[in-house]
């Protein structure tokens, strides 16, 4: 198995993460927070808007399976990415649409596709695209919340 990864925001990391989980060549989906400036925030510190991180889904998924740029198609239907800092009833900064990128050829593809999926919407896309930076694993009680609710 070739494993790669990416972190993005997309609202919500509950149903972002339950979206992924599903995707064949996704190996693991894991929530937590990104992009602040704050050291292991809980999900109280960012949900209070004042720590600067994203609610955000590390996705790990095989390259033999399923190719970074599939991953973003997903992205860009697994929420509207015209919305800033909001989806749906979801509002405020933590819930921004984000694609966090490992390397240059991440950030090469993630631009592109940015790009190219703008004709699909009438409003502008305002998905932000940025380096990673510390991924912070939410709380246990989060991790593959919509499951344990079914």
């Amino acid at each position: 198995m070739d494993i790669s990864k990416t972190i993005i925001g997309a609202g919500c990391f509950w149903g972002v993460q339950e979206f992924f989980r599903k995707i064949d060549g996704v190996k693991e989906t894991t929530v937590g927070y990104s992009g602040g400036h704050s050291l292991n925030p809980s999900y109280e510190d960012v949900c209070r808007g004042n720590t600067g991180h994203i609610e955000v889904v590390l996705i790990k998924f095989d390259i033999n399976f399923i190719k970074f740029s599939d991953i973003l198609n997903y992205f860009w239907k697994c929420h509207d990415p015209t919305q800033l800092n909001r989806q749906g009833y979801d509002i405020g900064e933590q819930y921004k649409s984000i694609i966090f990128y490992f390397n240059e050829d991440q950030k090469n593809i993630a631009e592109e596709s940015k790009i190219n999926m703008q004709s699909k919407f009438n409003n502008s896309i305002v998905t932000e695209i940025k380096e990673a930076s510390q991924f912070y694993k939410a709380e246990e009680y989060h991790q593959n919340y919509l499951c344990k609710k079914t």
